[in-house]
């Protein structure tokens, strides 16, 4: 293994394998992380600090997050906040501080779980399994949604495969369409601003975003005039109303 893996080998994982984001500026723990991690069925990209798991977020959608609390700079409780303004995404924290106050901090943020070092590597796994398995509850009908999909209504969308489906039949979406619920389908139900929403490249301007989300609507919506699932946020842009 390098010396500071941006992905840890997966080659023996299957897809489905939980991904997990490590966020730590300590090399010897991400790399000690990645590969425990690695033999126990989960697939794992490290970052040194939140501006590179930002970068990293942008382009994976990931199961959990281990994030250090003490990182130079940005720490990890400011950006478990700025995660927290857009996802759900299951958030365990670690930190070397013996402060009880800290631990208070973290779960007021909205972190799952918090870990103090040292640690057995075995504890990890047993608090990362609890939160994934909370996390991964179904609706109140018991349908069980993927750890990487969400649902509204008759729909769920896997976000890593841009799959749409309405009960188990699946939708046809443009590229452009994808991309726009995909950004949606991130936020967890938060606001989304429109000038997020111009694309890839940024090539759409605001009324071009409009244009395409009310195609969107279209290929959802009973009524796209009065729309249920894909609303507009005045002043602000769009957001995606989930179960």
């Amino acid at each position: 293994m390098s010396a500071d893996p941006a992905v840890a080998p997966r080659a023996e994982l299957p897809d489905h394998a939980p991904h997990i984001l490590v966020v730590d500026d300590d090399r010897r723990l991400r790399d000690l992380l990645a590969r425990f991690l690695g033999e126990n069925g989960y697939r794992v990209t490290a970052a040194a600090s939140a501006a590179e798991a930002r970068a990293r977020g942008r382009s994976l959608v990931f199961d959990a997050v281990v994030l250090d609390v003490m990182m130079p700079g940005e720490t990890g409780f400011d950006y478990a906040r700025q995660i927290r303004l857009t996802s759900q995404v299951p958030i365990l924290m670690l930190t070397a501080r013996s402060n009880p106050n800290d631990r208070v901090t973290g779960l007021e943020i909205g972190a799952d779980d918090y870990l103090p070092k040292p640690f057995e590597p075995r504890e990890l796994i047993l608090r990362l399994n609890n939160i994934l398995r909370r996390n991964a509850r179904g609706p109140a009908d018991g349908a069980a949604v993927p750890l990487d999909a969400v649902r509204f209504g008759p729909f769920q969308f896997r976000i890593e495969r841009g799959e749409l489906t309405r009960d188990d039949e699946a939708i046809r979406l443009s590229e452009r369409e994808r991309e726009l619920l995909t950004i949606l389908a991130l936020a967890r139900g938060g606001n989304v601003e429109r000038d997020a929403l111009t694309g890839t490249n940024g090539a759409a301007n605001e009324r071009t975003v409009d244009v395409q989300m009310n195609r969107l609507r279209r290929r959802i919506e009973d009524d796209p005039a009065n729309p249920r699932y894909v609303q507009t946020v005045r002043g602000v842009g769009y957001r995606l109303v989930l179960d």
